[in-house]
């Protein structure tokens, strides 16, 4: 068959069912409040289901008809066996296997009921709670299959929070599921024609629970609806075939869960529906593992095992190199193999192996070796079909001469990325079901490939862009020591804090520490006119409130002429002209900006602080004061006049200056710098090198709140010789 449609977790439009007349409210007992996941795997849960009234109400339009026990006729108590003569009665019966959660209505509510439901029935098993008996892994894949589909269908239709209960049924061993909402107005998706493959994906919705149900319901109340489904226990003698064919096939080939996969012809129904229930929880978990992934070796790693070896023997991942370019073309004249894949002799070099995987770990670099000779070299367009591929012989050995390969290629976003390739021993091809499943699992692959890529360029870009931002080197400065810590608090994008320590010539040496309103672009383009300016304008001589008055003068300019740009720009689109305040703002900016001139007897500095945390000076005696007076942020006031104080450093003293991501870091209300925190700290700093001093107050400020630091940290600490 063609490949399998899967569920969907983020979905960008939904059917509605129309409403029926004759549709009844079921009467579904309420099964009162409970806690939610966290704590139903702490403690017993007892629902007000065993005191509920039988369950009597028919079943909604288009479910199963079900001529046997409803799913709340299971009566409640424990069906024990009676206790020997000489064994006194219990007292208590155990409690019953249920769980409840509210689940908010976004698209990770599905991922977090499949986790959920999975480690309620494994916790179920290990306490062996009444029921839990009648356990078969069948059945646990149905109940993922079926919680995944209702939940889904919740937050497609009514986008409320969506409320989940499942109950094992002591004597029976079924398992109820119930998945309630809060807009009844929206049916369940379930009546729509299913569209064609190549179209978006949104599961099979209430016709899937409905071929997994032994029954199945919808409930209208009040401003919620519920829809609940009855999954029986599977009898022993479809599972111990299966076990007893796993077996066989192990025996043979090594493999435990790819046998299943690739049955025999007389087994072919069975086992087709098994994957056809089967596929469904292995790509929406595949899914999950899949996403966020930011590294594409990664990615092709999970690929390998994902695939090896429950759909393959072996598999191979080779990923395109941007840099030479996408994949080449035949030579002129020589003709396309018909679809298939060539020697590659005609094709110009791209795909490097990313990974191999085979289900027998001693075959995997021979493996490799032979397949590295021949790289696939797929046909023009970009089809992520299965085409297929020469099998390697020459690395299987005797036992592996004959078998099937398949090569898809991965594809996203219009752009080819790679190609992937399986292969099974054994058999001359592979079944329907499997390369539709890997198609599939090959799209989901080549879309985490393609984000791994994309976030791998932007933090190559912004490494770059932060590289360029800031001094390649500190300069040493003759009778002072210096020690810096810099650390970003977002390592994919550029800070907003930035440091320089150049010479200023005629015997000054500059130091300045900054932090711009913001961060990434917007901080870069701000530290990208201020800190050359600094240096441009230290070198010609200014002093250090001069270089304040300019800078601040440049910011206020350039941000004049951003918005006039764009004003003229929308004007000229045939917008309406900007208004005050609706073209780009100023760009703040506070800055501690000074200059040392070493001398015999210590160093004279002269600071100015435009918005800036003010410097604190330690004594060499261990006392701490404070330098500088707090003037206005660069960048807000035009013309505003900055002034400047000198004083002088004394062998043993220290000048720390800090960025707001010191004084400000925080444990809960408190910040670190209240009750003049960041002068205590430096105080007890007395003795120490410049470099100590500079780890110690890192290491307070980490301290000080339970998390990591979510702003900027900078620090300097000049100490004189």
């Amino acid at each position: 068959m063609g490949a399998i449609p899967v569920q969907r977790e983020i979905v960008s439009r939904a059917s509605d069912v129309p409403e029926r007349d004759d549709a009844r409210a079921c009467d579904v007992p309420a099964y009162g409040d409970a806690s939610g996941y966290g704590e139903a795997l702490g403690r017993d849960e007892v629902s007000a289901y065993d005191e509920a009234p039988p369950y009597d109400a028919p079943a909604c339009e288009g479910a199963p008809a079900h001529d046997g026990p409803s799913p709340y006729d299971d009566p409640s108590p424990y069906d024990a066996p009676p206790a020997p003569a000489d064994v006194p009665a219990p007292t208590t019966t155990p409690p019953p296997a249920e769980i409840h959660s509210t689940l908010p209505g976004s698209p990770l509510a599905p991922g977090s009921a499949r986790a959920l439901v999975r480690a309620a029935l494994a916790q179920w098993a290990e306490r062996h709670l009444p029921g839990t008996e009648h356990l078969t892994d069948r059945l646990t894949d149905d109940a993922v299959v079926a919680v995944s589909e209702l939940v889904t269908n919740a937050v497609v239709h009514a986008g409320t929070e969506v409320d989940l209960f499942c109950r094992l049924e002591a004597r029976t061993g079924a398992l109820v599921i119930e998945v309630g909402d809060h807009h009844p107005s929206r049916a369940p998706r379930g009546a729509e024609a299913e569209a064609p493959y190549e179209t978006p994906e949104y599961g099979r919705g209430l016709r899937l629970v409905a071929a997994l149900a032994e029954s199945w319901g919808i409930t209208y109340r009040t401003g919620s609806k519920t829809v609940w489904a009855r999954l029986p226990a599977r009898g022993t003698a479809a599972g111990d075939a299966i076990a007893a064919y796993t077996g066989e096939r192990a025996l043979e080939r090594g493999l435990h869960v790819a046998g299943v996969l690739a049955p025999e012809p007389r087994r072919a129904e069975r086992d087709r529906e098994w994957l056809d229930r089967g596929a469904l929880s292995f790509l929406a978990e595949a899914s999950d593992l899949l996403a966020g992934q930011l590294d594409e070796n990664l990615v092709a790693a999970l690929a390998g095992q994902l695939i090896v070896p429950r759909l393959a023997d072996w598999c191979a991942v080779w990923l395109e190199d941007e840099v030479m370019g996408r994949w080449g073309s035949p030579r002129s004249g020589e003709a396309d193999n018909g679809g298939g894949w060539g020697d590659g002799g005609g094709f110009a070099p791209g795909p490097r192996l990313a990974r191999v995987w085979h289900c027998s770990e001693n075959r995997i670099e021979e493996l490799r070796r032979v397949l590295e000779k021949d790289p696939p070299c797929p046909p023009d367009g970009l089809r992520s079909g299965p085409v297929p591929f020469p099998w390697p012989r020459e690395a299987l050995g005797p036992l592996g001469t004959e078998g099937s390969a398949l090569a898809y290629r991965l594809v996203a976003g219009g752009r080819p990325l790679g190609t992937l390739v399986i292969g099974r021993a054994g058999q001359l091809r592979f079944p329907d079901e499997i390369t539709g499943l890997v198609e599939d699992l090959g799209r989901r692959v080549a879309l985490a490939i393609g984000a791994a890529r994309q976030y791998a360029r932007q933090a190559t870009i912004s490494a770059v862009l932060q590289r360029g931002l800031l001094p390649g080197a500190v300069a040493e400065i003759p009778g002072v020591r210096s020690a810096l810590v810099y650390e970003p608090c977002d390592k994919g994008g550029p800070s907003g804090d930035f440091y320089d320590l150049f010479p200023g010539g005629d015997g000054r040496w500059c130091f300045a520490l900054g932090d711009v309103q913001g961060k990434g672009p917007e901080a870069a383009v701000v530290i990208g006119l201020a800190r050359p300016w600094l240096r441009l304008l230290a070198r010609e001589d200014y002093r250090v409130a001069d270089v304040l008055d300019r800078l601040n003068q440049l910011l206020l300019d350039d941000a004049t002429e951003a918005a006039d740009a764009a004003a003229r720009a929308l004007v000229a689109a045939g917008g309406r002209p900007v208004g005050p305040g609706d073209g780009p703002q100023n760009r703040f900016l506070s800055l501690l900006y000074g200059e040392l001139a070493p001398f015999d007897g210590g160093v004279r500095c002269t600071i100015a602080s435009a918005g800036h945390p003010l410097p604190l000076v330690l004594g060499a005696g261990g006392e701490v004061c404070t330098v500088a007076r707090p003037q206005t942020l660069l960048g807000v006031v035009e013309d505003e006049t900055y002034t400047s104080e000198t004083f002088e450093l004394r062998p043993g003293d220290s000048l720390l200056c800090v960025t707001d991501g010191v004084t400000e870091r925080r444990s809960g209300s408190r910040q670190f710098d209240d009750e003049d925190g960041l002068a205590q700290a430096l105080a007890g700093c007395a003795g120490l090198s410049a470099q100590l001093i500079a780890e110690r107050i890192r290491r307070l400020v980490h301290e000080f709140g339970g998390r990591p630091p979510e702003d900027d940290l900078a620090l300097i600490v000049l100490q004189a010789e």
